[in-house]
């Protein structure tokens, strides 16, 4: 598979976040050979837990899956840039590939705001490819933000 059929996987999982009312943001993770190992979306809401990120969500299932903590040759695809916390999960996890759709000018950690996942002064840096599907990526989290400010007015 691609890395656009991939973010289309990451996409369905940000949709079923939107309708569940979760911040619209998913994530997918594959093994070297182009395995999907991991697919999550937000639930923050529904946890009540404030690191249950699609990023972090993915993570774990795919250490539970693997029985280890790096995933050194997987790649992530997650929806929208990382934030500071998921983007130093990936370090830790010693991801190989991050690839994201739209850019998030506020928390993003990745390349925009932070640059966590290439910082020299840690002990590993990712491969990072941006704006595959951005435009959907990017639609799908201005329509929730959309919608989450008209229903507080």
């Amino acid at each position: 598979m691609t890395d656009k059929e991939f973010m289309s996987l990451a996409l369905e999982e940000a949709l079923r976040a939107y309708h569940e009312n979760e911040i619209p943001i998913g994530a997918v993770l594959i093994d070297e050979d182009g395995n999907l190992i991991s697919r999550q979306h937000n639930r923050i809401e529904q946890l009540h837990d404030a690191t249950a990120h699609a990023e972090i969500l993915a993570l774990r299932e795919a250490s539970q899956k693997l029985n280890r903590r790096r995933l050194s040759e997987c790649t992530l695809y997650s929806t929208v840039e990382p934030c500071a916390m998921c983007a130093g999960a990936l370090v830790l996890c010693r991801v190989k590939r991050l690839v994201y759709g739209a850019v998030d000018s506020k928390f993003g950690a990745a390349e925009s705001l932070f640059n966590v996942v290439n910082n020299p002064a840690l002990n590993h840096q990712l491969l990072v490819t941006a704006g595959i599907l951005e435009a959907e990526c990017r639609e799908l989290w201005k329509k929730f933000f959309f919608n989450f400010l008209r229903q507080k007015n």
